[in-house]
């Protein structure tokens, strides 16, 4: 495949999950919930978790913002959920890699989230894709702090 061709199905991927957002709402009882925002954008991200056993059990998100942003929610909600808590934040690693524009060799399914990649290039546009998983780290660390 190309590379013209692989970029426009990249942004395609993007684009589904901008218009057609997995995960989205918000989860009730004792979940996690965690506020961020971009103050250099304006999106903002409220990352609603249910972990139990060590295992993501669910994850939602509701928020505004860009389609890089909001996309990258959604993708993340995906892969993370069923996960052990070690490995969401494995990911969460794998991705902030990616986004500095490291090369990655991993065995671990990515999913969508390789549409991504080429956020690298636009160094402005890092913190928008990151946020949802600053959230996610964060509502980590509280949990463990609880």
């Amino acid at each position: 495949m190309s590379f013209d061709n692989l970029d426009s199905l990249y942004r395609q991927v993007i684009m589904d999950h901008y218009k057609n957002p997995r995960n989205r709402g918000s989860l009730e009882d004792d979940a996690l919930t965690i506020d961020m925002n971009n103050p250099t954008c304006g999106d903002r991200i409220q990352l609603h978790l249910s972990i139990e056993d060590n295992h993501v059990k669910d994850a939602k998100f509701e928020g505004e913002g860009c389609s890089i942003s909001l996309s990258s929610a959604s993708m993340m909600t995906q892969v993370i959920k069923g996960k052990e808590v070690e490995e969401a934040l494995k990911i969460s690693e794998l991705f902030s890699d990616i986004m500095i524009g490291k090369e990655i060799d991993t065995d671990i399914d990515l999913g969508d989230i390789e549409a991504l990649q080429g956020v690298c290039k636009f160094p402005a546009r890092i913190k928008c894709a990151t946020l949802a998983w600053k959230a996610m780290e964060k509502a980590v660390d509280q949990q463990e702090q609880d």
